[in-house]
């Protein structure tokens, strides 16, 4: 029993090594009643804890302190006056030019800002953040003022974009601009799915697809889709539905935020209608809310798995990454929908796969990894 002990304290003594973090991630239905995807984070000095929702689409992290009007009020918002590495920045801050929408109020830096359909209006600060073992000192983020709208999940977003003043950038000095993470089943009740922040300790054997940059939209996690697969069969697809497109911002983007993959509707349509082809004309199809691909009938080896077909890369999903069951009738749709002008492969269809994101070597690594 000591030597077994003595191993397990070796394999957790490995884990507390600068640069590399492994951080919990839960579903925020079980823990928040939000559909994003969560970790704890810890704010401030003495450190106050928050669940944050993990969105690799925004880069500044928002916090609700204390006093918001609009935010929760079923959650503890930060108490930014109890903390004393607390600041706020002001006008003359590098980090206030580097926001957009920022004005100033005396000399406070104040930004308004959007998130899904809330409409956001906060102060420019720092403080310190932990994640598992280590702390970001001075890390910069909007402190939640105002909240008009019920998008906003209630503990605030930890940002994970591509730009100057999110996570990646902050702690680059740590993590080299490296994480992964795996995310589990939105059913799963615990916090099985992890985060890992810098490149030690991420998996040797996965396959990637080369990171591209949309300089309309620099912050997003561009990757090059080059087919689809329902099944066995490769869906006819046009090429023109997954290009990227500098001037509009079109192309695929990889998302923590997004529950529910969105297609431009060439590519949906294809995809829906080699599914149903698939289910056989005797299957009466309905809808149901924005799924327009629905049965009541049993979904079984018709359509065993789909498969997202990247360059050098494969994200292979299995039936609980695709359908979605209702209790409301017993239905079961497929759970993805049409898009006007960009593809989002969104957190269902990742759910128990590892996403690495290797910015420097502008890399996306993709394989299947149980952590429900």
């Amino acid at each position: 029993m000591q030597a077994e002990d003595q191993t397990r304290l070796s394999y957790l003594s490995s884990l507390v090594v600068a640069g590399k973090s492994f951080v919990p991630i839960g579903s925020g239905r079980q823990v928040t009643q939000t559909p994003s995807y969560i970790v704890k984070a810890k704010i401030g000095t003495p450190p106050q804890t928050l669940f944050m929702a993990l969105d690799t689409s925004t880069d500044m992290a928002m916090v609700p302190c204390s006093g918001c009007v609009g935010c929760s009020s079923g959650s503890p918002a930060f108490s930014f006056a109890k903390s004393t590495t607390f600041t706020s920045l002001n006008c003359n801050a590098v980090q206030c030019k580097q926001v957009q929408n920022s004005n100033c109020l005396g000399t406070t830096c104040l930004m308004n800002m959007t998130y899904g359909a809330a409409s956001i209006a906060a102060n420019l600060a720092q403080d310190n953040i932990t994640l598992a073992t280590d702390t970001v000192t001075g890390y910069s983020f909007g402190c939640i003022q105002k909240a008009i709208g019920a998008s906003l999940p209630p503990q605030g977003v930890l940002g994970l974009g591509r730009g100057s003043l999110s996570l990646l950038s902050q702690s680059k000095n740590l993590y080299k601009s490296t994480f992964s993470y795996c995310l589990p089943s939105f059913k799963s009740p615990n916090f099985s799915g992890t985060l890992r922040l810098g490149p030690i300790g991420q998996p040797k054997n996965i396959k990637y697809t080369p990171l591209l940059t949309n300089p309309r939209k620099p912050s997003l996690y561009y990757v090059k889709l080059i087919g689809i697969k329902v099944g066995p069969k490769l869906v006819n697809i046009p090429p023109t539905a997954f290009a990227l497109n500098t001037n509009n911002g079109a192309g695929t983007i990889i998302d923590s935020g997004t529950v529910f993959t969105r297609l431009v509707t060439p590519a949906y349509t294809a995809v829906r209608d080699e599914f149903r082809r698939r289910m056989g004309r005797g299957a009466v199809v309905s809808s149901l809310g924005g799924f327009d691909t629905c049965y009541k009938v049993a979904i079984g080896k018709q359509i065993p798995t789909m498969t997202f077909m990247f360059e050098g890369a494969d994200l292979s999903m299995k039936q609980e990454n695709f359908l979605i069951h209702s209790t409301t009738g017993g239905l079961t749709c497929l759970a993805m929908s049409a898009s006007p002008s960009l593809n989002v492969i969104a957190n269902m269809q990742q759910q128990n796969h590892r996403i690495l994101f290797d910015v420097p070597n502008s890399r996306i690594g993709i394989s299947a990894e149980s952590c429900s």
